[in-house]
């Protein structure tokens, strides 16, 4: 590592000392910067790498709200606006009791390069809570939803910051989230996304992770001269990313073989049709169950988590791997069970799936990587298009946003592979995200001043 690129991963480690997820995701992109850092004097000379480790604001406040037996509950929310170089600050609000600044920061700075990466006019952010909505009432989470809105209506607009959904933040939460700063503002814009369809939102913005997920990984295969029809894919999670890439996979002639939660993993070995598809849709996004349901309804095998072990899910025979859950999710010994397995293809549906030593171990053996910021670009690209037709006043069919979709997910392939071979190594696609997304932002911070 050069020595530059060294000081500032360093500055970061020193500044943010407890920031572990922020400081996997800088390094990780380091380095991809670190083989081309010697071709860019202007980005060494206006210190534009020192100024994109480090947010352009950071907000954090109280959220009190009460519950349905009237006692006041207190929680702590958060917004980071990374950069505004490319656009408004643009990225997910979740509610998850595991939210803390560190992974705000590190979803902020990967939203940065990945809503780079779509071709749209769009800035990096990310907000939310460590507000657990689980076994919450409607009434308990409008009023919490409320009280956040009203904090942070303050700093978001339609061309300064547009939040949408993440973990925990549905169709429920973005209306009860609209409906208050509607109320505070007095006007009905396009201030998030992720909206229902009859009133502002767009067609298969639920579905576009997931959906997006397929068609960059397919587009990876297809240059290879391999396919998803016939394969046999293993998913994780079972949330809205995963359900959709299962939809997608469906469609194009895949076989799915399992799902998970954080209690355990679902293995059908007959696959998952479209009538048990529609199943753990109702079991998840409606009743909030757990996955362990299905294996009963269906009479097949349910393996316990035991988050001391590596996770038996990524030691599944397949052909292609999806994580869908949440980062880290594969570490360096679900690496070494993967490449065993002959997994041909990881596609990260999730932000960050897998440890550093895992990317590591699955690329020195020759397993082809959809790294995260591009292949569940999907999502950001389509609250993109939602802002698009709000500005417009108009809604587009559901076949034009999967056709616009589609296109920009292919476009983000032949663009991450362009620069991996000019400038890392042919298939080395996490270095060509992260490169080809650099170039983009550090031109316009330059171009911009010090700002």
């Amino acid at each position: 590592m050069h020595s530059q690129i060294e000081q500032i991963y360093q500055s970061v480690l020193k500044r943010d000392p407890n920031e572990k997820e922020f400081q996997q995701a800088v390094y990780t992109f380091l380095l991809s910067i670190d083989k081309i850092i010697d071709e860019l004097p202007d980005v060494t000379y206006h210190k534009v790498l020192e100024r994109m480790v480090e947010p352009e604001r950071v907000i954090m406040f109280r959220i009190p709200w009460t519950n349905d037996e009237g006692k006041l509950e207190i929680n702590r929310g958060f917004r980071v606006e990374m950069s505004s170089a490319l656009g408004p600050y643009k990225g997910g609000l979740r509610l998850h009791p595991s939210v803390n600044l560190s992974i705000m920061k590190f979803l902020a700075f990967e939203q940065t390069f990945k809503n780079c990466l779509t071709g749209l006019a769009m800035g990096g952010g990310k907000g939310g809570s460590d507000f657990d909505p689980k076994g919450k009432s409607d009434g308990e989470v409008m009023r919490f939803c409320q009280s956040f809105m009203t904090e942070l209506y303050r700093h978001i607009g339609e061309d300064t910051d547009v939040p949408a959904g993440d973990i925990g933040v549905g169709a429920r939460e973005i209306g009860y989230l609209f409906g208050q700063y509607k109320r505070i503002e007095n006007k009905f814009v396009g201030v998030l996304t992720g909206k229902g369809l009859d009133w502002g939102g767009s067609n298969i913005r639920p579905e576009a992770t997931g959906y997006g997920l397929v068609y960059l990984s397919d587009a990876i295969l297809s240059d290879r001269h391999m396919e998803l029809n016939g394969s046999t894919c293993i998913v994780s999670g079972s949330g809205n990313v995963a359900q959709y890439t299962v939809e997608k996979l469906l469609d194009l002639g895949a076989k799915v073989v399992t799902l998970s939660d954080s209690s355990g993993m679902i293995y059908d070995e007959n696959g998952i049709d479209r009538e048990k598809l529609q199943y753990v849709k109702v079991l998840k996004n409606v009743q909030r169950g757990r996955i362990k349901e299905y294996a009963e309804k269906y009479k097949v095998t349910y393996i316990p988590r035991n988050s001391a072990e590596p996770n038996p899910i990524w030691d599944v025979k397949a052909d292609y791997a999806f994580p869908c859950a949440t980062q880290n999710e594969i570490t360096k010994a679900d690496a070494e069970n993967l490449v065993k397995n002959k997994i041909k293809l990881i596609g990260e549906g999730a932000n960050m799936p897998c440890t550093a030593e895992a990317e590591e171990y699955l690329m020195a053996n020759g397993i082809l990587l959809a790294p995260a910021k591009a292949a569940n670009a999907g999502g950001v690209a389509v609250s993109g298009l939602e802002m698009a037709q709000n500005s417009q006043r108009v809604q587009w069919t559901r076949e034009k946003v999967d056709q616009e979709l589609k296109n920009i997910m292919y476009g983000i392939y032949k663009n991450i592979s362009e620069a991996a071979e000019t400038y890392s190594t042919k298939d080395n696609f996490i270095d060509g995200a992260n490169i080809a997304s650099f170039i983009k932002v550090a031109r316009a911070m330059i171009a911009q001043g010090y700002v």
